[in-house]
């Protein structure tokens, strides 16, 4: 064999490698892209079925909270027949008749009926003597109020403040009912007059002695 024809064999075994290099590279890059591309879409499905179950658990929590709302907001004013009051008389609950300024007592308000509803701002608090009579009209203090809403058996409660008077106090005055009418009622609900007798400020334009709303 002559140079030449040496050379030409030498040439086209050069070009076969280099063909078969070629080739080989671009089978290694279309399995590296193929594989890629099929990972990318998988992370990508995960992620997708995570946002799409984040979105479906955030529009379940948003449609019952506004569920939720909705029945609080739809349920009806409690009324005085579905109402049962009494005074708070546990140990904590009694009057300190040593406190300085004021003592308060708890009037314990409970739904008997089977429905939720809802209760909020000032209870209107007369008391009256034995002859039933309105004697003190208790005034309202400045506390801010919200609605609430009472589930069947739920309570809530309001306190009143008391200037209670001592044993030899001339101007003691002692009622003998306590008369309740709930927030936009009409009609009302009587109890014994539980404690001692009042500091009398029946005339006082800001007594010591007054009522706090409901809650």
């Amino acid at each position: 064999m002559n140079a030449t024809a040496t050379a030409r064999t030498a040439r086209r075994r050069t070009l076969r490698v280099a063909a078969a290099t070629l080739t080989a590279a671009a089978a290694l890059t279309l399995t590296a892209c193929n594989g890629s591309d099929t990972g990318g879409a998988k992370t990508s499905g995960k992620a997708d079925s995570a946002a799409a179950a984040d979105s479906k658990g955030a529009g379940s929590s948003e449609v019952q909270g506004k569920a939720g709302g909705g029945a609080n907001q739809s349920a009806p004013r409690c009324v005085t027949d579905g109402l049962k009051a009494a005074f708070a008389t546990g140990e904590d609950a009694v009057p300190d008749p040593n406190a300085e300024g004021s003592t308060t007592t708890s009037i314990v308000l409970t739904n008997t009926t089977g429905t939720s509803c809802k209760i909020g701002g000032f209870p209107g608090v007369d008391l009256n003597t034995e002859h039933g009579s309105a004697d003190w009209s208790l005034q309202r203090s400045s506390t801010k109020f919200s609605s609430i809403t009472l589930g069947p058996g739920d309570s809530t409660d309001f306190t009143i403040n008391l200037a209670l008077a001592g044993e030899d106090d001339e101007d003691s005055w002692t009622p003998a009912y306590a008369v309740i009418t709930p927030p936009n009622e009409t009609k009302s609900i009587t109890l014994d007059w539980p404690w001692g007798g009042l500091v009398d400020q029946r005339s006082a334009t800001r007594p010591a002695t007054f009522v706090n709303p409901i809650g």
